[in-house]
């Protein structure tokens, strides 16, 4: 894996739980100690912690966290604790309850996530939830939009293999005369062949259409789409042409500018910290000539910015 947290090695589950205990028992809390295990045991360790936690105390270590931390920072450890595929069912399920969606969050997850992921956050979803991903998303969504998600939802994309050069020529000759040369666009096009093709054929649809066009597809999505399909098309050909460079512009964006989206960088440091984090520092670096570490250390503060700092994982000079 290419993640920046790896199994804790020598492991005790229990010295980690007492150390937890000792850290929120009586008054006042032993922050560090708490990020510095937290941030610095993958995540199946903290689950047995979490268990060595209940077996030895007779408590629920999250509900501990809860009552003992507050803010962006109880967020972060809370988050850290959830197994990934619930991680990303709860992330979901608060993108679609109450009042307004979080297209956001809808178009992050399901235009990131492989098939199989997919796959086991709809299973996981229907046993946290007792409710069907699929129905939820459908009843908060319309349109395109509403059209391309359940496509994803699918999990159906095809598995790389040998791509059919014939069949690359004419996805992008349909993409074309769907968008570009089309009065109005074709909308059902775009969402069939970049929501079930494979990845590698895709890649080789993208330089095919760049020759036919003289366009990059981003081009054309941006000119002939809109709103919230316009965004969730993008996320999609982003993550097809590489996952890493994706969460590279989501984190610089959630940090450039004045004020900082904390939901995000949270979500995407939590959720990549296992699995590609130190790809998405190297993009970071190459495409915005900026380091992850140093915009954390510049955006956020105090406990927080030491636990993400850790997640990090160091700095790209």
């Amino acid at each position: 894996t290419r993640g920046t947290v790896k199994a804790f090695s020598p492991f005790d589950a229990r010295a980690d739980a007492e150390a937890l205990r000792k850290a929120m028992k009586g008054m006042g809390t032993d922050e560090e100690t708490i990020l510095k295990i937290l941030t610095c045991r993958n995540n199946s360790q903290r689950q047995e912690i979490a268990s060595a936690f209940k077996t030895l105390f007779g408590r629920d270590l999250v509900d501990d966290l809860k009552s003992e931390l507050t803010g962006k920072f109880e967020t972060l450890m809370v988050s850290l604790m959830r197994p990934a595929y619930i991680f990303d069912a709860h992330a979901l399920k608060h993108a679609i309850k109450g009042a307004g969606t979080n297209e956001k969050v809808l178009t992050e997850i399901l235009a990131s996530r492989t098939p199989a992921e997919v796959r086991n956050i709809k299973q996981v979803y229907l046993q946290e939830y007792e409710a069907n991903l699929e129905d939820k998303i459908t009843g908060e969504t319309s349109g395109h939009f509403q059209r391309l998600l359940v496509v994803l939802l699918q999990a159906n994309r095809d598995p790389d293999g040998r791509v059919d050069e014939g069949l690359v020529e004419q996805d992008a000759q349909v993409l074309f005369r769907a968008g570009e040369l089309k009065w109005g666009t074709d909308e059902e096009k775009f969402i069939t062949i970049l929501g079930t093709r494979s990845v590698s054929h895709l890649r080789r649809v993208f330089d095919k259409y760049m020759t036919i066009s003289g366009f990059q597809i981003e081009e054309t999505i941006d000119r002939e789409t809109s709103g919230d399909l316009e965004k969730l098309l993008l996320a999609v050909v982003k993550c097809i042409r590489s996952i890493p460079a994706y969460f590279a512009e989501t984190l610089y964006y959630s940090m450039k500018g004045a004020g900082t989206d904390d939901e995000t960088l949270i979500r995407v440091m939590v959720s990549r910290s296992e699995i590609d984090l130190l790809d998405i520092r190297q993009e970071l670096r190459k495409n915005f000539a900026k380091s992850l570490h140093q915009m954390i250390q510049k955006d956020t503060s105090g406990d927080y910015r030491k636990a993400l700092l850790l997640l990090c994982g160091g700095d790209d000079e």
